[in-house]
Formats: C-alpha cells, structure tokens, sequence
C-alpha cells in the first residue's frame, strides 16, 4: 500500500465509522443498555460520594409506614390497611404545625366498606385541609376508550387542555375517592421503569391526545409556586444519596404522640415541611430499582422528583449532538494519526489515556447536573483503533514479509533479522550516500572451461563456487549485491552502518581466495585451472534499491563502486587481491586491532582517472 493509499485508508475508515456510529445514537440504540449501566454507576458513585455538597432537601421529610408502624399498629388498630380515620387524626395533628403540603403516597381508590364511618371522617378532614395532595395512577396498557372523558372531567384532574387537544379524548386512570377529587389538588405518581426495568425518569405530565395530565410532584410545585419548572414532558432524577437518604420519621410514633395529651415531640416539627406519607417497609412490596440501589422506596422517588423540582436540579441530558461532535473530533484525530505516524503502541496508549479521560469527564460534570453519555463514543472510537490497528498490523506484517524476502537475496539472515526488528522497509534504505568498501571479484580462465564443458556442467560448477564465496561475504556480514555473469559485486558499511567495513570486505577478500583452493580442490580437473581476481576500494556511494516500478534491487552506485571494478581488472599478474590506499588506511586506523599487513604494488592508471591508483596486496598477519 502506498503512503498517499494509507492516508485515504484511515479516512475512509474513519467516515465509514462514523456514519455507523451517527446511526446507533440517532436510530438503532444498540449500546444504550451498557450506556445506562455505565451512568447508573457513575450516578451512585456520585449519590454516595457527594452527600456533603449534594445532601436530600432537610426540608422535605416522610412519614414512614415502616415496619415498626404496622407492628405497633397492628395491635391496637389493626393489620394493614389501617382505618382511614387513622390517616385522618394524622392529617389533622400536622396542620396543627402548618407544613407546606401533606402529600399521601398512599392510593385510597377503593371505599372502605367495612368502617363507611371511618371514610367520612378522612372525608370530612381531608375537604377541610388545604395543602394535601393525593396521588392518582394512570393505566399503561389500558384501552383509552373506556377511560375518563377529558373535556368532561379534566379539569377535576388537574388536566390542561392545548391548543389541538382532542375534545374526544379519554384517559383509562385509578382516582382516588372523590373527597380527595374535589380538592383538585392530584397528580400522577407512576414509576415508569425504563426497559432494563430500572427507574431513572419521572413523568412530569403524560400527554394524552393534546391533554396534559400532570404528575403529583408537579401539581405540588405547582401549588407551592416553585420557579423555573421544566417545560418538558419527563425529568431524569437526581439522586441525592443512596436509598432511605431522607429524614423518616416512623408513622407509629408520630400518630400515638399526637393521640397524647402531652405531646413529647417538638410542636413546630414539622411547621414549614413538605411532608410525605409513604411507605418503606418491605411488606408492602413498594420498592423499585433505582441507579441508586436495586431496592428503592417508592416514597423516597417521589421525595427526590419533587426535591429536584423545588432546587430546579435534575439532571439535564447534555444534547446528542455533544456525542457526535466528540466522536467526529476522536476519529478524525485518530484518522491523522493513523495515517501519519502508525504508531500502534503509542497510539493505543494515547487512546486509553483518553478513554480514561472522557469517562471522568462524564463523572465529573454530575457536579453541574449534566448527564453525559459518551461510553458509544468510547465504543466506537476503539473500534475504530481496533480495526485501524489490525490492518495496519497485516500491511506492516505484509512489508516484513518483503522485507525479509528482499534482503534475504543480498544479506547474511543474522543482518536480515536485525534489518526487519528495526522496523527497515525497501523505502526507508532507499537512496543514501554511505561511506562504504565495495568488492568486486572474477573468475579467471572461464572462458577456456566454457569451451571444454556442457551448458549443464558450466551452470552446476557456478553454482557449487557462487554459493561457496557468497558464504564467505556472508560471514563477513557483506551485502551482496549480484553476480555478472561469472563476477560478483558485495560491499559493506550498508544497509547497517559497519564502523569496521573496510577490514571486513578485506577479510571477505582473503577469504574468498582460501575458498577458491577448497573448491579447486574439490571440483578436481574442471577447475583446475580457475583462478580469481578482486579488488577493493572505500569511499562514498549512493545505496537504495534502484530500477523501475516493476523490478529494483538494492545496489550501490558511484565512483568508489567503478573504481573497485577497476582494481580487480587489474589484479590479473600482480596479485589475487588488490585494495586501494583509501580502504588500506582505513584499516589501519584500527591499529593492533587490524589483522592484516599490506604490500606496496605499485601505483597504476586506472581508466577514467587522471591521477595513478596505488595498490596493496594484503595478507594476514603471522
């Protein structure tokens, strides 16, 4: 894959990412189970970790039919449900201590036919009250057509009417008993679970048909005059601690202290309170799921629905549009980076610092109200690292493949090896100026072996000296470069840099000579009258892979390649190895480290050049 292809590559992906992810927030929601789970855990974190800055209204306080009530109660009055003139007494001790509003948690639909005396005094009580509040409940699944006309009775519900309310429109509801009708002072109380089955909103108003039938926190608020209510039809909640976080103050207690002449309890307890009557005891099965805890008193969400609309502070969904544009910025982000550096590790790492950072960001603005959703974000953006990643693991792996092939040619597969673990590639060797020692060696006397041998005898006897000299240049980790015709070209000092290049090519050379006396020795008569001649020199060449589109090997041009070539013509009479003065004072820089002594030739011309060449034979030290 070209470089201009890895660009398009990464942003195309990144478009084609991006338009599924525009999909799952816009239609499919998909991830919106793992996405609620995740807010359901920062949101209780949250509840529990924040109570000093974030604790339930002190001013909203609930009467709890808790289990000690319904023990205590149960032998004077009775087992659950209690007579309603209990509830009655009760209503009537706290207007005593002028509360803001007495709201019931508690559904009186159905008379009490046993004790009709008991109803009418609640009656009587409750139509002399005026701040109590009564819940209702709205039938989900219902058929609406046998339900309470609207335009008849909608207002007796508390029910407003929009400008295209449908006249005809019926609503299938439990009313409480119509005592509590009259007062007008109802409003819904359904726990509406989302579909994993947890409570996370609270219906404000249902709209039903242009009719909007409130909820009973907001006819509350409505009637205690709370500012800035919120306009649309559902909050979601904002909980102000776990479960059971509100001041309760147990129903029994209350009621015999009120049936006591001397009271003991403070006599403005409750004076300025919203008090709710609900229940917490486990008897009743009024429990929910909740962010909060899996078991949630009913009572205790309807105290948190009307807390954050008395503090204006539910929690406010940050728009969706937030989540677009944050995945668009990450994957464009990550598309540049893919395209640019292709750096997997380090990008992964990046990534995951990010991902850390997002999701404390969705934590941390729980401190405004903001609700922000941005685990799909994360989803994808991974996604997209994932994918990226791996085809860029496959193209890299497919480039090492080449690699290896390609060096493998030339290379001894020790520098092979380490050639691939630094991450080198056909492009990054190409077109460097190296300081280097090239080699060039012949074979003498081919011409008459060609004459007196088969074609296949020829081809097999090449064979048998190519692979025994290339041997050679590989111990010396030499490049090779390629053989012409019955020639051969390797040099050293690249494609990894060699300090040393120069004794090494030398040491190649005088070893390719002890060489060609093994294989003399071995191919018997044929070779007996081959002989060789190479020369080196150091200097400065261009070295890459060098050719057209369709075939490049990797080579070395330059001045230094052609005057090598120029030496080995001249080592036919004078010696089989011939070096030049430049890579004889290279060697000899390495002092006692150098292992070879060198002797004078004599200074020849060279074709091309206007100054004679000196020459040295070199030999190992005795």
């Amino acid at each position: 894959m070209s470089r201009s292809g890895q660009h398009r590559y990464a942003y195309y992906l990144a478009i084609l990412i991006l338009l599924v992810f525009f999909g799952e927030i816009f239609w499919f929601k998909l991830f919106t189970p793992l996405e609620n789970r995740l807010s359901d855990a920062l949101i209780a974190h949250h509840a529990h970790s924040a109570q000093a800055q974030s604790q339930p209204d002190p001013d909203i306080v609930i009467i709890d039919i808790d289990e000690r009530s319904l023990a205590l109660l149960a032998q004077s009055v009775g087992r659950w449900p209690w007579p309603r003139a209990l509830h009655a007494e009760l209503l009537q001790g706290l207007e005593r201590q002028q509360p803001r509003a007495v709201i019931f948690d508690v559904l009186f639909s159905d008379p009490d036919l046993t004790r009709p005396e008991s109803d009418a005094y609640f009656a009587e009580v409750v139509s002399a009250s005026r701040n109590s509040f009564f819940p209702m409940l709205r039938l989900q699944d219902a058929d609406p057509a046998q339900g309470i006309p609207l335009a008849e009775h909608g207002a007796l519900l508390g029910a407003i009417p929009g400008v295209h309310a449908d006249q005809q429109a019926k609503v299938a509801m439990v009313l409480p008993l119509s005592a509590m009708l009259e007062t007008g002072r109802l409003g819904t109380h359904n726990a509406i679970a989302d579909a994993d089955g947890v409570v996370r909103r609270y219906v404000m108003y249902f709209d039903e048909a242009g009719w909007q039938l409130p909820s009973l926190p907001l006819t509350v608020a409505r009637h205690l005059q709370f500012e800035d209510l919120p306009q649309q039809s559902e909050v979601t909640l904002n909980w102000h601690g776990p479960a059971l976080s509100y001041r309760r103050v147990s129903y029994a207690d209350i009621y015999e202290d009120f049936q006591r002449t001397q009271p003991k309890r403070a006599a403005d307890e409750f004076t300025g309170k919203i008090v709710i009557i609900g229940a917490t005891a486990n008897g009743l099965h009024d429990v929910r799921p909740t962010p909060v805890a899996v078991f949630h008193p009913g009572v205790e969400i309807l105290a948190t629905a009307i807390d954050n609309l008395k503090n204006h502070d539910p929690l406010v969904q940050v728009p969706v549009y937030i989540q677009a544009v944050t995945a668009s910025v990450l994957l464009g982000l990550l598309a540049f980076a893919f395209a640019s550096y292709r750096r997997i590790f380090w990008l992964g790492l990046a990534l995951t610092v990010t991902t850390a950072g997002l999701l404390f960001a969705q934590f941390w603005v729980l401190r405004w109200q903001w609700l922000l959703p941005l685990l799909t974000v994360v989803i994808f953006v991974w996604l997209y690292y994932i994918v990226a990643a791996s085809i860029e693991y496959l193209h890299e792996r497919k480039v090492r493949q080449r690699a290896v092939e390609t060096f493998s040619r030339f290379l001894d597969p020790r520098v092979v090896q380490a050639l691939v673990e630094k991450g080198e590639t056909t492009e990054s060797l190409s077109g460097a100026s190296r300081q280097i020692s090239v080699l060039f060696s012949d074979i003498r006397g081919f011409t008459t072996l060609s004459e007196n041998s088969s074609p296949e005898q020829i081809v097999e006897l090449l064979n048998r000296y190519f692979t025994l000299q290339a041997g050679a240049i590989f111990r010396h980790q030499g490049t090779l470069d390629k053989y012409i015709g019955d020639a051969i070209m390797a040099f050293w000092g690249a494609p990894v840099e060699q300090p040393d290049h120069a004794l090494l090519a030398v040491a190649a050379a005088l070893e390719m000579s002890e060489r060609l006396e093994q294989f003399r020795a071995e191919a018997g008569g044929l070779a007996s009258e081959l002989d060789i001649g190479i020369g080196v020199h150091s200097g400065k060449a261009v070295v890459g892979f060098i050719g057209s589109d369709n075939r490049q090997d990797y080579t070395a041009i330059g001045d230094t390649v052609n005057l090598s070539s120029r030496i080995e013509g001249l080592t036919k009479g004078v010696a089989r190895v011939l070096v030049s003065e430049d890579t004889m004072q290279l060697c000899l820089q390495h002092g006692d480290a150098c292992p070879f002594v060198f002797e004078d030739k004599g200074s020849f011309t060279v074709k091309g050049r206007a100054q004679a060449v000196r020459l040295y034979e070199p030999r190992k030290k005795q």
